[in-house]
This record gives C-alpha cells, structure tokens and sequence, in this order.
C-alpha cells in the first residue's frame, strides 16, 4: 500500500510540474510576479479606490463655506472639477504643520500651474488665524497655483468637518504642541468631490496619505505616491 501512495504522490508532483511549472517560468520572464512590498503601487497603478461608507457609498466631500486669506468665500463647490489636497493645520504649530505645508509646496511647484489642481488649507485654529494672519502664511510659501487656499471659519464648523466629515482628528492639545493636535494626513479627492486613495498591499483603500513620516512604527511619509495618485486623477 505505501508503495502505491508514493507511486500517486510522484504522479500528482509529475502532473503540477508538467502544467504549472512552465506557467510560472513565462510569468517569471514577462515580469508578472511581484513581492508583498510591492503590491501597493501594482495593485493602484491603474486606478485608485472610492473611500465608501458603511454602507458601501462612495464618500464625497461634506459641503463647506469658509473664508480664504483674501477675506473671500471658498466652498466645496469651487473644487468641482479639480484634483485637489487638503490638510488641516494651525499656523503657531511647533511641531507637523510646517513639514505638512512644506510637503503641499512640493506639490504647488509640481502642479500649481495646471488650472484643474488645487490645495485646501484649513486652520484648526480660527481664534488666532485670521485672514490677514493667513494672507502672511500662505505668502511665506509663494503658492504657484491660484487655487491654493488658505482657510479659516467657525471653530465648530471647522472641528465637525474634520472630525465627522473627514475623520481626520482635530483637538485640543498640550503646550508643548502649540496648544492643539491634529492628524499629519493628506486627503485626495476627485474632480467629483470624491475622496480617493490608492490601495494597500492587501488591496483595501490606505484612505489617507501620510505627510510625515511616522518613526514609532517605521512608516515613511507618501508623498511621492500621493504625487503619482494625483497624476493618475488629472489623466481620468
């Protein structure tokens, strides 16, 4: 009996080897096989995922109205039909804030000058962010792109959208931290209105792209990646 289960055993190795092997041979040569490492960027390299509810819908940009630093009114609905990147930041912040704007003038010098990209800056910090104070921000990055705003509004409003709306935390915080915390997040959206992102290597949506790097856990900032996603959307 053993040697008739040895004898089907190398008949079922014999069989995988003769219709498997030269399978995996030509993907091998055509350059079809990829580790797990790099699965994020093959897995979003022709399209980016909805961020969905859920309820399985396809998450839009809650609508908003607040005031940029020339003292003018910026909607939701003044984004339509542009790609766009929004953060939320304080400008007293001693801390994330200025690499996270430093990493938003990388993409204005990149796309700032296409007529559909655009950023949204929003303070977490409205009591002291005026537009007068943002005016003074912004023009210490010289903002290529016309639609690069800086913006201020309620305290509430402004907590609830990034809260709520975004889930991108915004609070109250220690001294140390210029008084207030937040999340060191980007968010992609669409000329739509909709929030998109790009795929982890298990093939569920990252959500949102770090702007900093995060030494606790090892993880890199994602910004070159946020600039590949955005190129893909201004394609689409």
């Amino acid at each position: 009996m053993k040697n008739k289960s040895y004898i089907g055993i190398s008949f079922i190795i014999l069989v995988f080897g003769i219709i498997f092997i030269p399978k995996i041979v030509d993907r091998i040569k055509r350059g079809d096989v990829t580790d797990l490492k790099d699965r994020s960027s093959a897995v979003s390299e022709n399209t980016l995922a909805y961020i969905t509810s859920a309820m399985g819908e396809k998450v839009k940009v809650p609508d908003f109205i607040f005031t940029n630093q020339d003292s003018l009114p910026i909607t939701n609905e003044d984004y339509l039909g542009k790609v766009y990147v929004l953060e939320f930041f304080f400008t007293k912040c001693p801390t994330i804030c200025p690499i996270m704007n430093q990493k938003m003038k990388e993409l204005d010098d990149l796309f700032g000058d296409k007529a559909d990209f655009g950023i949204v800056s929003i303070t977490i910090d409205p009591a002291n962010d005026t537009p007068l104070k943002l005016k003074e921000h912004a023009e210490l990055y010289d903002p290529q792109s016309k639609n690069w705003n800086f913006l201020t509004g309620k305290k509430e409003t402004i907590y609830d959208l990034a809260n709520n709306g975004f889930k991108m935390y915004a609070g109250q915080g220690s001294e140390e931290a210029g008084g207030f915390e937040h999340s060191g997040l980007f968010a992609l959206i669409d000329k739509e209105g909709y929030i998109r992102s790009r795929k982890d290597q298990y093939g569920n949506p990252i959500t949102y792209y770090r702007a900093i790097e995060d030494s606790e856990y090892g993880l890199e900032n994602q910004i070159e990646e946020l600039k590949e996603d955005i190129k893909l959307l201004l394609s689409e």
